[in-house]
């Protein structure tokens, strides 16, 4: 037979939804087999004068049609090549809607259908799989509806184009991006003549200025099975601990606004995180890497964690005597949760001078105590299993969402000095609204510069959800940081008290202040107060 050649149109899968709104056409047929003579008398009588056609005498064309009605030739003529040759399956709800007119570009969509389909059959090159009749009446059809077809095949053309670039600036289809950015204001005051650190080292004797501070992080989440995760950040910052008012009057024991104080700084860019996580069997999980941080796995607490959330200073975000490491450094950590029940099991390991191959090399992710403990940065072996290093365990008890408590140990040694540090840290919900929560350690650091020490911590505090607003939190929370009567003549006691307000639901904004008396244990040095405004943006 001869053939003739349609336009070939793009098959998208957005168009089985529209094409699928004409899956039933107006009433069956009756029988299979194609009755050529009617649909030409059909086609006939759709050119001839309106006055020889009375059934059509209400329109001059189908093409004046604003919708087709199931008794118009074309809607009869398409349905009998859609049962014909298998078109369109029906709706997905499987009703039939027979008798219900449908609009010229729902009519175009099956038609398009009906012209792929029966282009399929023509490029197989089985004999006679299309009629010539049947071809014919589409190229009426299509003749008939071409400008449909036409807004049609342009429509798929541009979600064709935009897909195809959408692939095509795809980063990888298992990489998450995520973001934050923090802004704030910081300003700072203290009382009397000047400012002394717990070795009697002058800090300051006039009061900073205020200032602006930033920190901002690109997180890549990766993962290849589902249960496993490759996290690589990328960070930067302002400039460090002494972008803030604490860090120039108070930088050793615990009140430098903790989001400040991470590395890099100056505006360069570093590597935050680089580690990968995964489960062997089911509630065991196992994190490597080389850029780690404990407080991101060890001491959490639900009310006082994060300075980007909630409380900033470090003594209200994680036990200070703890992780004298508790920054940035290569490791290992393990975290069981036993049948997925009450009881949880973390151990940690981590090197500070991991990549130093001598007893050369600057150690990272320590504790801004140790600059004061052990001022003399040059003693310790370092490397992967040298000094400075540190082990911790961390026993949870969680029998709801409502309470927690973890007890923990910690045993290492800085600069060569041991050091051995019993911890608590609980957290109670009395109502949805109300929370409580606190942290006590207690340690032993050997050969410091104030001698062997058996220094105490603890803080407390109280945090109301959804006050004044929804989604609003606020917190307020005491600590005495380094309780050593043998370091100072007296004891640093800090108050903060924050609220954290949301602006929406990717921006929170969040004013806090600070109070601090007797800093560095020194009760020659006057009170410090000082403010924060902070605002943090996720994506």
């Amino acid at each position: 037979m001869s053939k003739i050649s349609l336009p070939q149109t793009c098959g998208i899968t957005l168009l089985c939804t529209i094409i699928q709104s004409i899956s039933v056409l107006a009433e069956p047929v009756q029988n299979n087999t194609v009755n050529v003579e009617p649909a030409q008398r059909e086609t006939e009588e759709i050119t001839s004068p309106v006055a020889q056609n009375p059934v059509e005498n209400r329109v001059t064309s189908v093409s004046q049609l604003s919708d087709v009605q199931p008794t118009d030739w074309a809607f009869q003529a398409l349905q009998s090549l859609v049962e014909r040759y298998g078109v369109i399956a029906g709706y997905p709800d499987g009703t039939f809607r027979g008798n219900r007119s449908i609009t010229r570009y729902e009519f175009a969509a099956g038609l398009n259908a009906a012209l792929d389909r029966v282009n399929e059959l023509i490029a197989t090159g089985v004999e006679n799989s299309v009629s010539r009749e049947d071809l014919q009446i589409l190229q009426r059809l299509e003749s008939e509806f071409s400008a449909e077809l036409a807004t049609l095949r342009g429509r798929v053309d541009g979600l064709e184009a935009r897909n195809a670039e959408l692939e095509a600036n795809q980063f990888s289809t298992t990489t998450k991006l995520t973001g934050q950015v923090i802004f704030a204001a910081n300003t700072g005051s203290f009382g009397g003549d000047r400012i002394i650190n717990a070795a009697g080292v002058e800090l300051a004797n006039d009061n900073p200025n205020a200032t602006v501070l930033y920190r901002s992080i690109i997180d890549f989440n990766t993962s290849f099975s589902g249960t496993d995760l490759l996290k690589i950040r990328l960070d930067t910052g302002s400039n460090g601990i002494r972008d803030n008012a604490t860090g120039v009057l108070e930088p050793n024991f615990g009140s430098v606004l903790d989001f400040s104080a991470r590395p890099p700084r100056n505006g360069e860019i570093g590597l935050g995180r680089a580690y990968y996580s995964f489960q062997p069997i089911d509630n065991f999980q196992v994190i490597l890497g080389s850029v780690l941080v404990a407080t991101d796995y060890i001491d959490r607490n639900s009310y006082s964690n994060a300075s980007f959330q909630d409380f900033s200073s470090q003594t209200f975000i994680n036990n200070y005597l703890l992780l004298p490491i508790n920054g940035q450094s290569a490791g290992a950590i393990v975290d069981w949760n036993p049948g997925g029940g009450a009881f949880k099991l973390r151990a940690l390991y981590q090197a500070a001078a991991a990549f130093s191959p001598n007893d050369e090399g600057n150690p990272t992710g320590l504790s801004l105590l140790n600059r004061v403990l052990y001022p003399n940065a040059t003693n310790g072996d370092r490397g992967l299993f040298g000094d400075p290093y540190q082990g911790v365990v961390e026993l949870e008890y969680s029998p709801s969402r409502a309470f927690a408590l973890r007890l923990q140990y910690s045993g290492g040694k800085i600069f060569d000095g041991r050091f051995d540090v019993f911890g608590a840290n609980a957290e109670l919900a009395i109502s949805r609204q109300v929370g409580i929560f606190g942290r006590y350690g207690y340690g032993s650091y050997n050969d410091t510069a104030f001698g062997d020490l058996n220094p105490h911590y603890w803080m407390a505090g109280v945090s109301v959800r959804d006050l004044f607003f929804p989604g609003a939190v606020a917190g307020i929370a005491a600590s005495q940081p380094f309780i050593e009567s043998d370091v100072g003549n007296g004891t640093q006691t800090n108050f903060e008290a924050f609220y954290n307000f949301p602006f929406n639901d990717n921006v929170r904004i969040t004013p806090l202040v600070q109070v601090i008396t007797n800093p560095a244990n020194q009760d020659s040095n006057g009170t410090i107060i000082t403010g924060t405004l902070r605002t943090v943006f996720t994506f």
